[in-house]
């Protein structure tokens, strides 16, 4: 008692706590929190300062820059590869009769071939479209397209299609075009707005006349399976009733191949009132070597800036200057990834396999015809041929 008379006397603080070690002098001098943490700096050694300053800092910084490639470095970690598929070998020579391919696969023959309907959700590739719609003529039924005012990251487009669907009197007699509506929904999750507009699809579908056991292609534009395929699925017998395909993967070019895994354009016998557009895993049925998917494929830099910004997985672009044109243009002629991402894998095995570039390619074997047909007004598709227009 008399010690704290006394040091209220003197305009001082007293301190009934006990004291650590590191704050004896001052803690019974001054009170507050802020004044804690300066007797525990006071306590720190060199070292300590360059931890706390620097290391810890530095760690922040490159989680924030480098969080998501480590997140996917770091994937067979927390994450199971899916169930294997069952691969169906693919049999396919042009000398071959139709019979024998069917019998090649196990299946019967047709006395007459199933009708075809090709449907896409359309945003800019005007390109893809025309290479996959040339590949896909002599065996579809009806293309049904359908184009919406809005992005699926829900920003407000034009209506490409319909701007340039001069380009596509070939199809017309055996086009249904429909539009939809953006719903503009900002921040929503991309993959709502994209399911939406798949639901729309399906009711254009019925709309172009579909009917029970018809095929029905489900890819993107961008997914394009090869001619020969869909003509042996629309005259075998005994087909399974969905069947996805296995399609060269390629990056933005027939330049770079990346791999042989893409897996999500399937084909369905349709069912009334059962059949749903979509665009994920639906069966374990995969017929190999079954075509070509070509992702980024752009002939203007600003095709591939739009695509950034539009597709469902715009939150890969984490910075501004992913964006920058230059960079873009020598992302790809590089063979790089645009989002500066580690490679999808399930093993550490084929994420360290996959680092880096993609190697170039100079095989333009077995490609679809027409492009090669048109190859001056398509070279940028082929390799070789990196540069991109700037409009």
């Amino acid at each position: 008692m008399e010690k704290m008379l006394m040091m209220a006397e003197q305009g001082g603080h007293y301190c009934s706590k006990k004291t650590d070690n590191l704050c004896d002098d001052c803690c019974c001098q001054e009170s507050g929190r802020l004044t804690r943490i300066r007797c525990i700096m006071r306590g720190l050694d060199f070292k300590s300062y360059i931890f706390l300053f620097t290391v810890i800092p530095l760690f922040i910084l490159g989680m924030y820059l480098h969080g998501q490639k480590i997140s996917y470095f770091l994937r067979p970690l927390w994450e199971k590869p899916p169930k294997p598929f069952h691969q169906i070998p693919h049999y396919y020579n042009e000398n071959v009769t139709m019979e024998n391919l069917c019998r090649l696969h196990g299946w019967g023959v047709r006395e007459y071939p199933r009708r075809v309907y090709d449907a896409v959700l359309f945003s800019n590739e005007v390109d893809l479209l025309t290479v996959r719609w040339k590949e896909l003529y002599p065996y579809i039924t009806q293309f049904v397209l359908l184009e919406s005012n809005s992005t699926f990251s829900g920003l407000p487009k034009p209506l490409v299609f319909a701007a340039n669907r001069h380009q596509f009197k070939f199809v017309e007699p055996r086009l249904t075009y429909g539009t939809i509506a953006g719903r503009f929904k900002r921040g929503e999750n991309p993959f709502v707005e994209e399911a939406y507009q798949r639901v729309a699809l399906d009711q254009l579908l019925r709309i172009a006349g579909i009917t029970d056991d018809d095929l029905l292609i489900m890819s993107d534009v961008d997914e394009i399976p090869s001619r020969h395929t869909i003509n042996l699925l629309r005259w075998c017998d005994d087909i399974p009733q969905v069947l996805h395909l296995q399609l060269k993967n390629y990056l933005y070019s027939f330049e770079f191949h990346v791999d042989d895994k893409s897996w999500r354009a399937s084909v369905h016998r349709y069912q009334s009132g059962k059949t749903r557009y979509a665009h994920y895993r639906q069966t374990d049925d995969l017929l190999a070597d079954a075509g070509w998917h070509c992702s980024f494929c752009f002939r203007h830099i600003s095709d591939f800036i739009f695509k950034m910004k539009a597709y469902s997985h715009n939150d890969r672009v984490r910075f501004p200057h992913f964006l920058n044109p230059k960079r873009i243009q020598k992302v790809i002629c590089n063979g790089d990834d645009l989002f500066d991402m580690i490679p999808e894998e399930y093993t550490f095995k084929e994420i360290i396999g996959k680092l880096g570039p993609v190697p170039h390619s100079y095989s333009a074997v077995h490609l679809p015809s027409y492009l090669l047909e048109n190859a001056e007004n398509y070279k940028y598709l082929l390799p070789g041929n990196c540069i991109r227009e700037r409009g």
